[in-house]
């Protein structure tokens, strides 16, 4: 007896009812003429993953419950076909006047044009991105159903995400009949998740005995990704497939019965380095970022630096070179080389490059600033005025022609504040804010040794990667004037911003004392610039948007 099982490891947009459902019905009715007789869609598919305060709207919830209808409608001619849907669900109770609502994060089984079976998630996340409590409520039932032709059917337990990372709800589905679990998720991307998530479900099916599907959502959300990598895990722990990464998907999985037990196949796709997963993280969420919001084009200042160079190897490779500009804006203190490496790689990626000087509006700040700052020295007033003339350009373009800006500033500077309000912070989209400068730097090595989206050259020139990395603000600037040495700096941030490491506890790790100091007293200072700067990619565990919530003002400093 053999059952064909196929995970829509699809790319939802949130709120786009009808084309959710599109999808969905497209997926199931090209899966059933394959011979596919249970179909997986990700956590919350009918609306897209995280729909946030569009949860708490009835008129939502509504519009779900008729698009879920009107999935099964679609689907009445496939029999025996049944498909698997995550949606919200509830209601609200009134409590003196006031509405209080009352939802689920609910998967339904759809079968011939019905809901056959519905099941509501247990364990609601509540860290780092998640904030289900806010949303929902917990269910309490099991999920039990039989899924293909007479003859070749076989009971799965349905659980939602954040429950295979629990004991009883598998426990449970297993009590109550389950022969394979079925797992739908929308579980946000870190360097690493990937094979988190499957050493997890890995101690889930040891726990249980039973097979475990694991069907996953792909795409970009805002801040958030969604990398793919469905997969499917006998009872013993072994791999039996595994979907790409970063890439919708039709997986399809055999589970074969055979003296009681279940035997899923499929095919396997590689394991990935974990700067192959970074790389193509970014890139998906610019693409997406960019695409599902409708922007024409992305235009960034290129400095000759290797920060804006990531940013528009990133960009070219998300949205290919004609719908990617750049502009170099040299100031005084503009290296010569700067200029010829910004305009040697803006050529090896066939992208628009321009020029604007900057020098006569930094001469004309200065002149209408002479008798205000008359007697005192220059500092860093003129190497921001620099940075805000450069994103009022950008900026201006932006408004003129439509394009966003994507703005090139990485982990460390957000954290410790080297960077300017209003200048190089000004912008759309901050396409590397979660990504370290010691990664920025390996990240550039890594695409500059590999070409997954053929492009051709190598688009880093090497000198842009080797040189010391300087703003370029006053003469014979480099960054490390007033940090410590990257591999030191990150260092800190990671314990301490990532892993809520104490002052202590970095320093009795081996780090010198002023440094940790310094640094953890920037991170704490510059809570003010963080919560200005656009939204970005999240490819860390923690991050400076939806997991770090910190009061602006506090006078904490341990």
């Amino acid at each position: 007896m053999t059952l064909k099982i196929c995970v829509a490891q699809l790319n939802f947009v949130v709120g786009d009812l009808a084309g959710n459902s599109k999808k969905i019905v497209d997926a199931a009715h090209t899966a059933y003429a394959e011979g596919v007789r249970l179909l997986l869609t990700p956590e919350l598919s009918i609306c897209g993953y995280a729909a946030e305060d569009f949860f708490l709207r009835p008129a939502f919830i509504a519009a779900c419950d008729d698009a879920v209808k009107s999935v099964a409608r679609a689907l009445t001619g496939l029999k025996n076909m049944s498909v698997v849907v995550g949606h919200p669900t509830g209601h609200d109770s009134h409590t003196r006047s006031v509405a209080v609502p009352r939802r689920h994060n609910t998967a339904s089984v759809l079968c011939e044009g019905r809901v056959v079976a519905s099941y509501d998630k247990r364990e609601l996340p509540n860290y780092q991105v998640f904030d289900e409590r806010r949303y929902f409520t917990p269910g309490d039932g099991v999920c039990v159903f039989e899924a293909g032709e007479a003859g070749h059917r076989v009971k799965v337990g349905l659980l939602i995400c954040e429950d295979a990372w629990f004991d009883e709800p598998a426990r449970l589905a297993h009590a109550a009949g389950a022969e394979l679990l079925a797992v739908i998720n929308a579980s946000p991307f870190h360097v690493g998740k990937g094979n988190e998530r499957e050493m997890m479900m890995r101690i889930r099916v040891h726990d249980c005995g039973l097979p475990l599907v694991y069907a996953h959502l792909v795409g970009g959300q805002d801040e958030v990704i969604f990398e793919g990598h469905s997969f499917a895990l006998d009872a013993d722990g072994t791999v039996a497939g595994r979907a790409p990464s970063f890439a919708e998907d039709l997986f399809v999985v055999l589970a074969s019965k055979a003296q009681g037990a279940i035997k899923l196949e499929a095919s396997v796709a590689p394991e990935r380095t974990a700067d192959a997963d970074l790389w193509d993280a970014l890139v998906l969420g610019v693409r997406d970022y960019i695409g599902k919001n409708g922007f024409p084009s992305v235009l960034l200042g290129l400095s000759g630096g290797i920060d804006s160079a990531l940013v528009l190897a990133v960009a070219v490779d998300a949205l290919g070179k004609d719908r990617v500009r750049t502009v170099m804006m040299p100031s005084p203190y503009t290296a010569d080389i700067s200029w010829i490496d910004a305009h040697e790689m803006a050529k090896r990626l066939g992208v628009r490059y321009d020029e604007i000087s900057i020098v006569p509006q930094f001469e004309a700040f200065k002149t209408s600033l002479a008798t205000e700052f008359q007697g005192l020295a220059e500092d860093t007033t003129e190497e921001n005025i620099q940075a805000r003339i450069r994103g009022t350009l950008l900026m201006a373009l932006s408004n003129k022609f439509g394009g966003i800006v994507l703005t090139t500033g990485n982990k460390s500077e957000m954290a410790t504040g080297y960077c300017t309000l209003y200048g190089d912070m000004a912008g759309g989209f901050a396409v590397i804010k979660d990504v370290a400068k010691t990664a920025v730097f390996r990240l550039a090595r890594w695409r500059n040794l590999h070409d997954p989206y053929g492009r051709g050259k190598q688009p880093i020139p090497e000198r842009i990667i080797t040189r010391p990395p300087s703003a370029e603000l006053r003469a014979d600037q480099t960054d490390q004037d007033s940090l410590p040495a990257y591999e030191v700096l990150d260092a800190i941030i990671e314990r301490y911003m990532e892993n809520d490491q104490s002052i202590e506890a970095i320093v009795a790790a081996g780090f010198e004392r002023h440094d940790v100091e310094k640094v953890t007293r920037l991170i704490k200072i510059n809570e003010y610039k963080r919560r200005q700067s656009p939204v970005g990619i999240r490819v860390t565990h923690r991050s400076f948007g939806k997991d770090w919530r910190y009061p602006i003002t506090n006078k904490f400093r341990a």
